[in-house]
């Protein structure tokens, strides 16, 4: 049986339209959260309860996670760095490593498992069961009472939770170089301290790190704004957010390498 190429044409247009509306609207919908994050600031409290449970809530699994990859880098390292007699730059490779790529990259991404995707969920039930809908009757903006607050605690706690992340990695990689196969405590830290620029290598990752929180953020607070009000449109906006924030994570990682390491040149 051949295929109608005049429907194939119309499925391919109407997926094309479809992805430019969502887009658009993604676009307005990022708009109007911006106008209003200045009225948020005059209640802190809804911030600092959502920063708990955005970032807070997030510690024990970024720091674990943090111990362990360091860990694992330590011992990468070390076999890699034993055959050219270089061991004394362990510390060197695993710090440039978190503090550059893994620490922010990392902890974008299980932030996007752990909080934002419960940010998406939590605002999707909200909407299902016309809460949303309540606050515009009683004249309450959502954007700046349920949104903003979620969208800022984003931007805040992953900046936060990176560097947890790295200097989790960072203590990781020294018990294994350290304590256990018997690298110089001296010249690993030293090394370190010497070859780790503030500019370059810290305040790089930072801005890494805020860039991921504006996209994983603003992404939760879109899929769950405007999941579809049942079980299964929550549950697939909540899938949506994981996915799609994955991918933006990555691909905004490489925009901004290039642009840093371009910079540098």
């Amino acid at each position: 049986m051949k295929a109608d190429p005049i429907a194939l044409l119309t499925s391919l247009g109407h997926a094309v339209t479809s992805r430019l509306d969502r887009l658009g609207l993604a676009t307005r919908f990022a708009i109007a959260v911006f106008s209003v994050l200045g009225v948020v600031f005059v209640r802190f409290g809804l911030i600092i309860r959502e920063l708990y449970f955005s970032g807070v809530r997030s510690l024990s699994i970024v720091i674990v996670s943090g111990l362990f990859v360091g860990m694992v880098l330590a011992v990468q390292g070390y076999e890699v760095l034993q055959r050219y007699g270089s061991t004394e730059a362990l510390g060197v490779i695993v710090a440039l490593s978190l503090v550059r790529e893994l620490g922010p990259v990392v902890t974008a991404l299980l932030f996007a498992g752990r909080a934002s995707s419960a940010v998406t969920a939590e605002i999707g039930l909200m909407r299902a069961t016309d809460q949303l809908a309540a606050m515009d009757m009683m004249a309450v903006d959502p954007l700046a009472r349920v949104i903003a607050p979620r969208f800022l605690a984003a931007i805040f706690s992953l900046p936060l939770l990176a560097a947890l992340f790295s200097a989790a990695g960072i203590v990781g990689a020294w018990i294994i170089g350290v304590k256990l196969i018997g690298i110089d405590d001296g010249a690993f830290w030293s090394q370190m301290q010497a070859s780790v620029d503030v500019r370059i290598d810290i305040v790089n990752g930072v801005l890494k790190s805020v860039v991921f929180g504006v996209a994983v953020g603003l992404i939760s607070v879109f899929e769950g704004y405007f999941a579809v009000p049942t079980a299964e449109g929550v549950s697939t906006a909540t899938t949506r957010t994981v996915v799609t924030s994955s991918l933006a994570v990555l691909l905004l990682d490489l925009v901004l390498t290039v642009m840093m390491f371009r910079g540098l040149n």
